[in-house]
């Protein structure tokens, strides 16, 4: 019986010790940090969790640290980024440096604002007077009844949603900002109830910059989820239901009435539709009131040759020239927001334009996705130029032998004149962007290894051919991966799409590694990563993602990906 029982044991260790010895270990074993090297705490921050992966098998870290800024940065910055290089090199962690953004601004913009990507206004009226052209409404515009003032039977007035008032939208005679009542937006959390939701549509003129305001209040509300869509959504959306705009309020739990102000192009459209939504999810009550639009002018100017300014007299036809007839125009705010005035066309002594002439003004004005996200033109030549400095002071710094693409969710671009001369479609102009990108790195340094992210080269994800346009730009980026770098190693992160992603890549000859964790609370999202890493060809790593440095789960991850759970 003994024997019997030791050789049972015998065989279950054997097992085990068979299971264990097959588990796959990917030879990059990474983890994303964020980090500004501001001061020496984020020294430590970068020691901290360059210390854990040397104790869990981990051999990198994905820094984004504004390495492809250091021709501007102060001498401190780049004494700190040496300093993290040799903290890295003793712990045995290699760094590698995230760089080269244009979905979300990074370099380029840090140099200059003017290389975002820029949608145009045409023919906006300027009336002179005194010396000076400032805009003028061309029709003027508004919203009926954006005081919440005038209600017919149970609905409110010039307004097609809500269908009837008392069911997540109520008039409140009580709490209201000016006039006599206000909106209020009410949901006890019950998910089977349709989202509160206010819209109503208004005429515009077509290729015009406007701006929505609207005043708020709050009280007892739900926190704002991270990377959620805020409290409460102002859009504008387009006759066929493509989103214009919009912006995501978030809101302090009890706050007292302010003010948001968000703008959106009109783009081809005659009519738009306006509309205030919460979630449905969203216990609290929210006020609403004073919803206003109204057309303005040189907001978000942008100035480069990508993005010509042209003036013109409304009945002589006659084109003014910058410098001669008007002062230099510039957006001293450029801010991609538009919570402040753009700037008059100042007139120049002996210039040809007369007191109260008409102008038409034709311009390209920045914008954002979301928050705060602002694309850079992939067209500038000067965005390559500044990435150009940057490679070589990259390798002189940190000397990586790796090196990341931070090139996804591109959501603007294609409109100005330095992308539409080119006569190319944008799937072509991002993998020739991308194809330069790698092509300077190499400039630099010869034998890099050069990863980028999946979504905008992944037919599943931001690459799809489901929607004949993509947030701000016209067209789609189906097709991208054909004219991109075969030797790219490409980091999916879709979760969701995992096996299709990793299929389209691996089947297309790529390696492939996984973003995996996203600020869960367990390693559930990074053992379905690897499950589906062991069924792919070239599947060569995987990285512990946190967008909320949420590091807590970094040992686990690092024994789970190592072989050592």
């Amino acid at each position: 019986m003994k024997t019997s029982l030791s050789f049972v044991l015998l065989v279950l260790l054997t097992l085990c010790a068979c299971a264990k010895k097959e588990t796959k270990v990917y030879p990059y074993r990474w983890v994303y940090m964020s980090n500004s090297l501001r001061d020496d705490s984020d020294i430590e921050e970068f020691r901290a969790v360059a210390k854990t992966c040397s104790e869990h098998g981990l051999n990198g870290i994905l820094l984004s640290c504004g390495a492809d800024q250091i021709d501007i940065r102060p001498a401190e910055y780049v004494s700190r980024l040496r300093e993290i290089a040799a903290i890295a090199g003793e712990l045995g962690v290699e760094i590698v440096p995230s760089i080269f953004s244009i979905g979300y601004g990074g370099s380029a913009l840090a140099h200059n604002r003017n290389l975002a990507a820029g949608i145009e206004v045409r023919e906006a009226l300027f009336v002179v007077k005194k010396g000076e052209a400032r805009h003028a409404a061309d029709p003027a515009v508004e919203i009926p009844n954006g005081g919440f003032e005038q209600y017919e039977e149970e609905r409110v007035a010039g307004f097609s949603a809500p269908e009837r008032l008392g069911q997540g939208v109520f008039r409140d005679q009580e709490t209201f900002r000016e006039g006599a009542s206000a909106l209020r937006f009410e949901n006890p959390g019950d998910t089977t109830l349709e989202a509160p939701r206010l819209s109503t549509e208004v005429p515009v003129t077509p290729n015009r910059l406007y701006r929505l305001r609207l005043w708020v209040k709050s009280a007892g509300l739900d926190p704002s989820r991270p990377f959620g869509s805020g409290n409460l959504r102002l859009q504008a959306t387009a006759p066929d239901g493509r989103p214009l705009e919009w912006i995501n309020i978030n809101m302090p739990s009890t706050g007292d009435w302010v003010e948001v102000q968000e703008g959106f192009n009109s783009r081809d459209n005659e009519r738009v539709e306006i509309s205030v939504s919460s979630s449905r999810r969203q216990s609290g009550k929210i006020w609403i009131d004073d919803l206003r639009l109204e057309e303005i002018g040189l907001v978000n100017l942008l100035r480069r040759p990508g993005t010509p300014v042209t003036v013109r007299g409304e009945i002589s036809g006659v084109l003014y020239e910058e410098g001669v007839d008007f002062a230099p125009l510039a957006d001293s705010l450029l801010n991609f927001r538009f919570d402040h005035e753009g700037p008059s066309i100042q007139l120049l002594k002996g210039g040809r334009i007369k007191e109260g002439e008409r102008l038409r003004v034709s311009f390209y004005h920045g914008t954002h996705v979301y928050d705060s996200q602002v694309t850079v033109c992939m067209s500038e030549p000067e965005v390559y130029d500044i990435w150009s400095r940057n490679a070589r002071l990259i390798l002189d710094n940190l000397e990586p032998s790796k090196y990341f693409l931070h090139m996804d969710e591109i959501r603007n671009g294609g409109h100005c004149k330095a992308c539409k001369d080119r006569n190319i479609p944008m799937a072509q102009i991002l993998g020739d962007c991308i194809t330069r990108q790698v092509n300077i790195i190499r400039e630099a340094n010869p034998q890099a290894e050069v990863f980028i992210w999946s979504d905008m080269l992944d037919p599943n994800h931001n690459a799809s051919d489901k929607r004949p346009y993509y947030y701000h730009v016209d067209e789609n980026y189906y097709g991208s991966w054909n004219y991109v770098p075969k030797d790219l190693v490409i980091a999916c992160w879709y979760f969701e799409k995992r096996r299709e992603s990793l299929d389209h890549f691996s089947g297309l000859g790529y390696r492939t590694i996984a973003g995996a964790y996203y600020d869960a609370d367990d390693l559930e999202n990074p053992k379905g990563w690897l499950a589906a890493l062991d069924q792919t060809p070239l599947a060569s790593g995987i990285m512990y993602t946190t967008w909320l440095e949420k590091y807590e789960l970094l040992g686990a991850f690092g024994d789970l990906v190592s072989g050592k759970e």
